[in-house]
């Protein structure tokens, strides 16, 4: 065979491979407002560094009529590529090809790039678009998934994965996403569900749709299933983008610092009046945050899930930091079942991959009721205590106001091996709030009182003027300093600078046992 001509198979073979599923396919997938699978990896990576893997695996199938249908790839387009110069290995399952099903040699082809991923210690991130396990492939597509699930348990908390979901993830194809560190969504073109609205009409006589059965609004603000949302294809994944910023290579490495831009001793003087003078007055605990950090920019997670307490990521001197922060202005800022298995999951994360955790406290203990104690309040409020007490990464807390109870405790204590504890002459930090205090500490006195009410109030004032201020826990040692607010940001930033060397291990053992 002449030269040109082998050149001229291969150009075809390429040009097959670019466009799988055909062209009425392509526009079907435009037509829903949706970017083909190479089109979204053009927008996730930078311009021009896309190195293709496989484009020309197939399947091997022959039942059901597959033997005349092989199109090149098989339903997945993989390889590597850079976000910000930074090496990443990336898939992108292509719902032209079978409605992106997973089968055998599409598998194999995501297996082999997650296993160059942990050989070279580079991130993953799986963009999914699928209708579950290919069904003419049988047991051997169930095998491929079960294959992929071992990897992503293997490659957890070694090096960072993401899960984008930009159509249809079904069945088998949401466990992947599931063990994952990240999952994104784009409201109103992606689906995550076990099974689907027909089964669930079958199985429970429940009437739903794919949007109110598994869409993303449901994911970001019922499941916590879903930790962004972007409006479409593009902006979920410059989101992406964003997100892969604040995370390191994997665990072995430092997350990317970026230039100061920001002048480390600056001093926001509205943070001195930002806390109410009533103490039952809320406020948004988001202006004390992004009055701290760089620039003001916060990438928050799960922001309409568990709105009690606000998980996310900033900057702090250039170097990334893990937020996690009370908020007053949702429930008081109370922990509960949802916010403790919340803020739990993310100070993993951030212990996972070496991001320093800042704290901001503002919480009046764990949300009473039956449900939430039939609910496992107790296993589940575990979790966050055992993540604080777990990690080791740089762990620093401000506590801003009330600070009541085990609440207090587990809000990265110096107890729990907190390393910079800090609080506000605002602080309040006591066993429980005033008014319940006294009602326990003086009974007989306020049942014998003329007017009970008014006793109560009264001695409430005074357990509160005893404990509502942080200068006890501080001559304990509790606290490494009173600090004005307007200080909090060139404080924050000395003292990770110091702990940048910081060095802190668990016993040895196989793995912890977290209460699940």
């Amino acid at each position: 065979m002449a030269k040109q001509s082998r050149l001229d198979r291969l150009h075809e073979m390429r040009r097959q491979a670019a466009e799988p599923g055909g062209p009425k396919r392509t526009a079907d997938q435009h037509a829903k407002g949706k970017l083909l699978a190479r089109e979204r990896l053009e927008i996730l990576l930078d311009e021009g560094s896309f190195e293709e893997i496989d484009r020309f695996v197939t399947h091997r199938s022959t039942d059901f009529g597959l033997a005349d249908q092989r199109p090149l790839g098989d339903g997945v387009v993989t390889g590597s590529g850079r976000i910000e110069g930074r090496p990443v290995y990336v898939f992108s399952q292509d719902f032209t090809v079978f409605g992106g099903s997973l089968a055998e040699g599409h598998a194999r082809k995501i297996c082999k790039i997650m296993d160059l991923a942990l050989k070279t210690g580079c991130p993953v991130i799986g963009l999914n678009a699928s209708g579950g396990a290919r069904i003419q492939e049988g047991v051997v597509s169930l095998g491929g998934y079960a294959d992929i699930f071992l990897r992503n348990t293997l490659c957890s908390g070694v090096i960072p994965q993401i899960s984008v979901v930009l159509g249809p993830c079904a069945g088998g194809a949401v466990y992947s996403p599931a063990i994952t560190d990240f999952v994104l969504m784009t409201r109103g073109t992606s689906y995550m569900f076990v099974t689907g609205p027909n089964v669930v009409k079958t199985v429970t006589h429940e009437e739903i749709d794919f949007e109110g059965l598994g869409g993303a609004q449901v994911h970001a603000e019922k499941s916590g299933v879903a930790h962004m949302v972007g409006e479409n294809d593009a902006d979920t994944l410059l989101l992406t983008r964003r997100l892969f910023g604040f995370l390191p290579q994997n665990n072995l490495d430092d997350p990317p610092r970026r230039p100061l831009n920001d002048p480390s001793d600056r001093a926001d003087i509205e943070l001195d009046s930002l806390i109410p003078t009533d103490p039952h007055k809320p406020y948004d605990i988001k202006d004390v945050i992004t009055r701290v950090v760089d620039n003001g920019e916060f990438l928050e997670s799960q922001p309409d899930h568990a709105g009690n307490i606000v998980v996310g990521f900033a900057r702090l001197a250039g170097r990334p930091v893990g937020i996690v922060a009370n908020q007053p202005a949702v429930l008081a800022g109370v922990l509960d079942i949802a916010s403790s298995a919340k803020g739990a999951r993310f100070v993993r994360t951030c212990d996972c991959f070496n991001i320093p955790l800042v704290v901001f406290e503002d919480v009046p203990g764990f949300l009473p009721g039956v449900a939430q104690e039939h609910g496992g309040i107790i296993k589940h409020g575990a979790k966050l205590l055992y993540a604080f007490c777990e990690a080791t990464v740089p762990k620093v807390t401000v506590i801003t106001r009330k600070a009541y109870g085990g609440a207090y405790d587990v809000m990265n204590s110096k107890h729990v091996r907190g390393d910079y504890n800090v609080a506000w002459p605002t602080a309040e930090i006591a066993v429980m709030g005033p008014k319940g205090a006294a009602e326990i500490i003086f009974r007989q006195q306020i049942s014998a009182a003329k007017d009970p009410a008014a006793e109560v109030e009264r001695l409430a004032d005074d357990y509160r003027e005893k404990f509502a201020n942080p200068y006890i826990a501080a001559q304990y040692g509790y606290l490494d300093d009173v600090i004005e607010p307007h200080e909090t940001r060139p404080r924050l930033i000395h003292a990770l600078e110091l702990l940048q060397t910081k060095k802190d291990s668990n016993p040895p053992k196989k793995h912890g046992n977290i209460p699940l």
